[in-house]
């Protein structure tokens, strides 16, 4: 398990950068190529904009309405790079980049699949739209993972026998794994002995610090990567 914190601050930058440019970029195609646009809404003018009484006024209806499909978009993503950052370590990929790509291409298929790419009038503004989106999602998912990286840290949990001594992180057992936690993060974790196995002590590198190395259960505080160990044996 990851941190959703994280993953919603990095998301909620990234996702700024990458619907802020696309309604910007919306914005220039429309204008760019407004003949081809108008010619599209004349040919269609009822189902695009039923409510507006000119060709000119729909177009401007269009306009002002990419604000409001970057807003939603928004939202969409958001609700991704949580699931991102809270399972993280379930994302298929190595690294944060890979991971953050992974991601990006999930919120790219939903924005297509619900309408909320921008407006395609005419084959030029739908054209540039998906060159430009191939190439903006790849670069949202690269803004994506170095972001999570930035906030948050990796830290390996080991112990000196995963058989007699095990290391359980807010409830979850994560011996012999790996998990990232938001910067400056506090965690409660415990060292689970099985029976006649004593407890001896925490061990730490890195960037984490316990609060009582040598308490069954403690708290833990990640500013850096680490590693965290449990020392334990058999009682004689």
């Amino acid at each position: 398990m990851g941190s959703l914190l994280g993953g919603v601050k990095a998301g909620t930058l990234s996702g700024g950068l990458y619907f802020g440019g696309a309604a910007a970029f919306n914005a220039f195609l429309l204008f760019a190529f407004k003949a081809d646009v108008l010619n599209s809404i004349s040919q269609s003018y009822p189902q695009n904009c039923p409510p507006v009484h000119s060709i000119d006024g729909c177009f401007s209806s269009v306009v002002s309405s990419l604000p409001y499909i970057a807003f939603l978009g928004f939202l969409v993503s958001l609700f991704f790079v949580g699931l991102f950052g809270r399972f993280y370590e379930s994302v298929p990929g190595g690294s944060p980049l890979v991971r953050g790509e992974v991601t990006a291409v999930l919120v790219g298929f939903a924005l297509v699949l619900l309408g909320l790419t921008g407006a395609r009038l005419g084959a030029l503004t739908t054209d540039g739209l998906a060159i430009f989106y191939a190439v903006w999602t790849v670069l949202y998912g690269a803004v994506l993972g170095r972001l999570y990286r930035s906030y948050t840290r990796s830290v390996r949990f080991e112990t000196t026998d995963k058989n007699l001594v095990r290391v359980v992180i807010d409830g979850n057992d994560y011996t012999g794994k790996s998990r990232t936690f938001a910067r400056s993060s506090v965690h409660r974790i415990r060292a689970k002995v099985a029976k006649g196995t004593s407890f001896r002590e925490w061990d730490v590198s890195g960037g984490v610090t316990v609060e009582d190395s040598r308490a069954l259960e403690t708290t833990i505080e990640v500013n850096g990567d680490g590693l965290l160990r449990a020392q334990g044996g058999k009682k004689h």
